[in-house]
This record gives structure tokens, sequence and C-alpha cells, in this order.
């Protein structure tokens, strides 16, 4: 921040830039917002955050965000109890939940499996899952991870596991994407797209 530095301000930036997604110009202009808030605003803005630190943790039951015991969805009488989709974050769920579609259950697995990065099974939700599938309810898990080299080793990882439970394991189908063009498609999604095509 150049050679004026007000040490307040620069710690204020400092914690923007540790958010995901947001380099240092951003940064400081969001420092800067937050700075020239009316002192009210800026104790709203603190105190959701603590508020939600201290209100927010997981469902007992699928490990998404809740304020409560159990989420909304495992709290509902109408979700089909029979079907968990697995998600890597509870944004993916939300993700899925705005298509409409979808009126099983879930299950956050709050990462995915990075040797790299020193995340292994045990760091995720896995053990969590496995339970919920000892009461011979469930008879599909849907592996919903995304298709990177990350998500697709989580997913195999954990069909492995689920095979000899006798469960149906589906993956989400991935393809061209809608008003996408067929010459600027990368091969390995043309390849996913042939593998799930369906018929007309």
């Amino acid at each position: 921040m150049a050679s004026y530095n007000v040490a307040p301000l620069q710690r204020l930036v400092e914690q923007f830039e540790r958010l995901p997604g947001i380099g240092g110009k951003t940064a400081q202009r969001l420092a800067y917002f937050v700075l020239n808030m009316p002192e009210d605003r800026a104790r709203e803005f603190s105190d959701a955050i603590m508020d939600a630190h201290k209100k927010i943790h997981r469902c007992r039951i699928c490990c998404n965000f809740s304020d409560q015991e159990l989420c909304p969805v495992c709290r509902s009488e109408t979700r089909d109890k029979t079907t968990i989709c697995v998600v890597e974050t509870p944004r993916d769920a939300i993700a899925i939940e705005g298509t409409n579609e979808y009126k099983g259950t879930y299950h956050v697995l709050h990462g995915v499996i990075s040797p790299l990065n020193g995340i292994g099974p045990d760091q995720l939700c896995v053990k969590e899952l496995l339970s919920r599938l000892n009461n011979g309810e469930v008879n599909e898990v849907i592996m919903a991870t995304n298709p990177s080299v990350e998500g697709e080793a989580t997913a195999m990882y954990i069909s492995r596991l689920l095979k000899p439970l006798g469960i149906k394991i589906t993956r989400l189908a991935y393809g061209i994407p809608v008003g996408g063009d067929l010459e600027y498609t990368d091969y390995v999604t043309l390849a996913r797209a042939l593998e799930g095509r369906s018929e007309l």
C-alpha cells in the first residue's frame, strides 16, 4: 500500500486478501469501503460475521451448514430420503437446489481428497456418509463432485467404499454446455458427452 501505511488499515486489507478470489487491489477497495461506512453499519457488518460464526454449524445428518440441529432438507417430510446427492461444498448443494429438479437429500463432504494439499479421506465427512447408509433406507447415492482430478478421485474412493453395500452409485453426467460450440470444447468434455449420450 505504497509508503503511506496506516497499520489498522493495512491489517484490514490483509484480512480481505485472505478471502478466496480477492487480490490486493480488490482488498484495498473493500477495506476503504468498510472504512467509509457509518459506524452503525460497520458494527452490523462485524456482528453478522460473528453471529454466523457462533450460530451456524454442520447439520447432524448431512453436514451441510445449518443454524439448527438439522438443516431444512433433512428436517423436511417431503424429501426423498432414499437418495443422497454427495457434493463437495454447501455452495454445490445450493446450485443443485436451484434447478428445482432434485427432490432427494444431500451429503456435504467439505472438500475433496487432495494429497498435494495434505487432505485425505479422514479430513472429509466420509464417515458421516457411511453411517447414514446403515439403516438400509438409502438405495441410490449420486456422486456430484466436480469433474476435476481431485473430484474424480474422491468420487472413485467413495464409490469403492459403497460398492459392497449393494447401493446403486451414479455419477452426474458431463457434457457440452447449452450454447457451447463443439469446435471450442475440450476433448475430455467431448468424450464424456459421447459416453453420456441419450436417445431422442
